[in-house]
């Protein structure tokens, strides 16, 4: 049933319903705006609700904000939207790929061939590093290969043990976001710093960050987008494989216009994750590539946390995802109520 079919006392009722948890969503976001018009004395003398009312509003925070006393704002700012609207993009293709495959492919991964791999690639860098005296990272990466095409041979046998399929590749997909970030943030930390030392610089860089942000959002891509595909007739892809139409001008002219909405709503959420998130920001910048949260973090003093300051900061975060929201809302909601549906 939906509001428009109330009627009298009824509709009344959850109107002011509806208002009073708007106002209940909102708050939050009025409190941030008249905090960032504040001056220092006016944040710490107790809570004032109404500007030219219970305090004198002033723009000392904004000043100090976009003229660059509180921090490279426009840099931090510009790093934010590349890193999150790249990242987020190829994220959501990639993922797009990965979902199309697991839903039409049957795919058959034998655990054992996985266990040699963990045995490979760990054994092969502890020998590497410990035996033969090679960097970490070259270790890593010679082990990594090496393990890598050995378990994809073996997989082609019948080994004993257990036969993974694809809603099991699917929850190990999923299952990545069960790891504490912090751990990840420190390995990648680490990875980064050792490969650095071979001459390819990738902490604080554009790719290092955005490498990151990739593999950070994947397994909630391929989530996702594994529903809208599934959702997809079936019949439209048979038909353009009678006309011997190839496989990939059926993914891109075919499935993806035909999950656009899924597309979007999946590329909102990611962006949403990528522009907010700050642990791989702060471990894996320290100057030219830093973003907005790690800025909005710095901004306290020898006093504490100056929440004027902190208030201009955030609220120059949120505008930009309100902004992305209200013009793909539209299309995001009927993209999730496809998921939903299923």
């Amino acid at each position: 049933m939906s509001v428009r079919d109330l009627t009298g006392r009824r509709r009344w009722l959850a109107f002011a319903g509806c208002c009073v948890w708007f106002l209940f969503t909102i708050f939050p976001l009025y409190w941030v705006a008249i905090t960032s018009l504040k001056s220092p004395p006016d944040v710490v003398n107790g809570p004032t609700y109404f500007p030219f009312i219970d305090f004198q509003p002033t723009l000392k925070a904004w000043h100090e904000l976009l003229s660059g006393i509180r921090g490279e704002f426009y840099s931090n700012f510009w790093s934010s939207a590349i890193v999150a609207l790249s990242s987020s993009l190829f994220a959501t293709l990639l993922g797009a790929m990965a979902a199309y495959a697991l839903v039409r492919f049957p795919f058959k991964v034998r655990l054992l061939s996985g266990v040699v791999f963990f045995a490979v690639a760990m054994g092969g860098f502890l020998l590497g590093r410990n035996v033969f005296g090679i960097s970490p990272a070259m270790a890593s990466i010679l082990a990594f290969t090496i393990a890598l095409a050995l378990s994809v041979f073996l997989n082609r046998f019948p080994l004993p043990g257990k036969v993974l399929v694809n809603d099991d590749i699917v929850f190990w997909f999923v299952s990545q976001r069960l790891f504490p970030p912090i751990v990840v943030a420190f390995a990648l930390f680490l990875l980064y710093s050792e490969m650095g030392k071979l001459g390819f610089k990738m902490t604080d860089t554009y790719l290092g960050l955005t490498l990151a942000y990739v593999a950070f959002s994947l397994p909630i891509v391929v989530w996702l987008m594994r529903d809208f595909i599934a959702a997809l007739p079936l019949e439209v892809e048979e038909a353009a494989l009678v006309d011997n139409v190839p496989q990939w001008r059926i993914f891109y002219g075919i499935v993806l216009p035909m999950c656009r909405p899924g597309l979007i709503a999946t590329f909102v959420i990611t962006l949403a994750f990528t522009w907010n998130e700050f642990l791989f920001a702060l471990f894996l910048t320290n100057s030219k590539w830093q973003t907005l949260p790690v800025l909005i973090a710095g901004q306290n003093s020898q006093r504490g946390d100056e929440w004027w300051a902190i208030s201009a900061a955030a609220l120059v975060a949120i505008i930009p995802m309100v902004v992305v929201a209200g013009l793909l809302g539209r299309l995001m909601r009927s993209g999730l109520l496809t998921g939903a549906v299923k």
